[in-house]
């Protein structure tokens, strides 16, 4: 691996490995990402070598262990190039067929194909599956052309073009103003404007300067951060060469959350082969700029997110916020000196903007949202994954188009965004556009980037005491109202789902949440009461169903609901009465059954075992 001097010998360099790359007929994919790694992933990647050596193909065929792809679900997932087959699911006794198949002889094996769920089609290729169609995929796209741990690849891809187009041809001022024209904000949850965020930044007085990564991502279910940093590392730390560029900074830092060991590894390999090509260090691409990047494992805090904590915890200090009122961390932030801190999605934009231009850039998404955004798309609904969609997409678009709408023929109910303390959107809000303005006047947030789907059967209620009983627990507690206050949120919550509640209990329930929202010191005391506050706004029926009548109307509270068995409908199989395992259930076989209420604790294995749809909740 040699150390490249200039510009020039970079593009040199991308020729000939992109002259070596021709050679190659074909191109397999694995997908390596989380989902498809639990399922097997490493274990389809060895088979397709084995097969590939033993059919004597290693010098026609090229195979890739890749990023993610976003298709979670379907993992293992397969993909063949040129055409762009896509096989899901793969076991590793499926890929001898495909290699003297598909590979060899150019044939689809249709049994191994992706069936829509909605049109219950097959469908070949990876462009025409409906959960890619409808997506714009300008950053998760390139996940699927590079293995995370071969530099050559993310080069042969464009890789280091914009930091070579940055140090060569345009001035700091000029890249922070190119910034500023596309119109990229935050993807960590905030959405200030980046290209401000880097002047100030810039401005700010001090020789030295940091850049900080942050794949903290602590949201449940989130995982958009960590699929792009483990499945293309080389585009962020491009994105961060150019900003700290841009910026005027020597030292820049990745914060990885604990539970990211393989976003780390690859994060690692990716650092050391940038230092050895000359795209980190002293003097990068022979210039007079040198800037280079450090590890540091965050300790899986959730509050370690917000920007002040992130950096009291980069220091060795407890990580809890500070007041930025009166001190923002691009004048005194890591060790009270200028810092200018960005999500891994964000740096990941930066390239791409370098490369096609602010006006390209802009003219994605809505007049104040450019751009596309990515997002975990999970809950009640058939496809699910990463999504990449741009800026102004409807929820009804993401929920149905590219999600398939909720499984069983349930109805749709709400959707959660923006993570533990985003809000929930109900069905007659489904055509409202997803940026970060229109989500945050529903009493929402873009956040993240997470977006949990609900049907008919969720309790909205149980959904505020699930997210506050996190916010609670994740609090850092420096400061009382979010301490106390978020708990006591909770308690009542808590309350009105056992039945315990009185007539004044979402009154107070309302009154705390506004208080917590406008008096804690930091984002996640501010947004907690956002799951109260959208439910209480859209759902309120349901709370006063749970005061008033005693009664939850999703059937999901167990103090508030209990079983039966509807006799009409009971065949008497016996299968209810040989699930539940605190014998509640009695009868004789082919006669009607009875549930004894004393004993039933409504744990839901009956309903989940009978076939004939007897068990009633009321």
């Amino acid at each position: 691996m040699k150390r490249l001097r200039n510009a020039l010998e970079l593009e040199k360099l991308r020729k000939t490995i992109t002259a070596e790359n021709s050679k190659f007929e074909k191109i397999v994919t694995v997908c390596g990402g989380p989902g498809c790694s639990i399922c097997g992933s490493e274990t389809i990647k060895k088979t397709f070598l084995r097969e590939l050596r033993k059919n004597k193909l290693t010098n026609k065929v090229k195979l890739i262990f890749s990023g993610c792809h976003g298709f979670c679900e379907q993992g293992p997932v397969v993909v063949i190039r040129p055409r762009g087959i896509f096989y899901p699911k793969v076991a590793p006794e499926n890929v001898a067929d495909i290699v003297s198949e598909t590979i060899m002889k150019d044939k689809v094996i249709s049994e191994l194909l992706y069936e829509d769920p909605s049109s219950g089609k097959k469908i070949a290729c990876e462009k025409d599956i409906p959960f890619y169609k409808a997506q714009d995929r300008v950053l998760m796209a390139q996940n699927e052309l590079i293995d995370p741990a071969v530099v050559e690849d993310y080069i042969s891809n464009g890789g280091y073009k914009a930091l070579s187009i940055v140090l060569t041809k345009t001035k700091p001022e000029e890249v922070i103003d190119k910034v500023k024209r596309s119109g990229l904000r935050g993807r960590g949850g905030g959405g200030f404007s980046t290209g401000l965020k880097w002047e100030s930044c810039r401005k700010a007085k001090g020789d030295i300067k940091y850049v900080i990564c942050n794949c903290d991502e602590g949201d449940p279910g989130a995982f958009m951060d960590r699929a792009l940093l483990e499945g293309n590392p080389h585009l962020v730390l491009e994105g961060m060469v150019v900003g700290a560029y841009a910026i005027g900074a020597k030292e820049g830092y990745i914060y990885v959350r604990h539970e990211y060991p393989q976003a780390r590894k690859n994060a690692a390999i990716a650092i050391n082969h940038a230092r050895k090509m000359g795209f980190l260090g002293k003097n990068i691409l022979g210039t007079d700029f040198s800037f280079d990047i450090e590890i540091a494992r965050g300790g899986g805090a959730f509050i370690c997110g917000e920007s002040t904590a992130l950096m009291a915890s980069l220091e060795g200090k407890i990580g809890e916020p500070r007041d930025k009122q009166h001190l923002h961390t691009v004048e005194s932030g890591l060790w009270n000196r200028p810092s200018n801190l960005n999500n891994v999605e964000t740096w990941a934009n930066v390239p791409v903007i370098i490369n096609k231009g602010a006006d390209w850039y802009s003219r994605i998404g809505t007049a104040d949202s450019k751009g596309t955004k990515i997002f975990s798309l999970v809950g009640k609904v058939k496809n699910t994954g990463l999504i990449e969609v741009p800026m102004g997409i409807t929820l009804k678009e993401i929920i149905y188009e590219i999600g398939g709408g909720p499984p069983d023929g349930k109805d749709f109910k709400a959707v959660q965004t923006g993570g533990p303390s985003g809000g929930c959107i109900p069905k007659k809000l489904l055509n409202l556009p997803v940026d970060f303005d229109s989500l945050a006047k529903a009493g929402s947030m873009m956040g993240s980037g997470g977006m949990i789907v609900m049907d008919e059967s969720t309790c909205m209620v149980d959904v505020a005491r699930y997210f506050l009983k996190f916010l609670m627990e994740e609090s850092c507690g420096k400061c009382l109202p979010c301490r106390e206050g978020i708990k006591r949120m909770h308690e009542i919550v808590t309350g009105i789902v056992e039945g315990r509640a009185n007539g004044e209990s979402i009154e107070l329930l309302e009154e705390l949440s506004e208080v917590v929202r406008d008096a804690s010191l930091c984002a996640l005391g501010k947004t907690a009461p956002n799951p109260v506050l959208s439910t209480l706004k859209y759902f309120r029926d349901e709370y006063e169903a749970h005061v008033k009548e005693k009664k939850c109307p999703a059937g999901v509270c167990t103090a508030l609901i209990s079983y039966h068995i509807n006799e009409e409908v009971c065949t008497g199989c016996g299968a209810c009465l040989k699930v539940c395992s605190h014998k509640a259930i009695r009868g004789e076989k082919k006669k009607h059954h009875r549930i004894n209420q004393d004993l039933c604790t409504k744990c839901g294995s009956c309903i989940n075992m009978c076939k004939f749809d007897a068990i009633v909740v009321r």
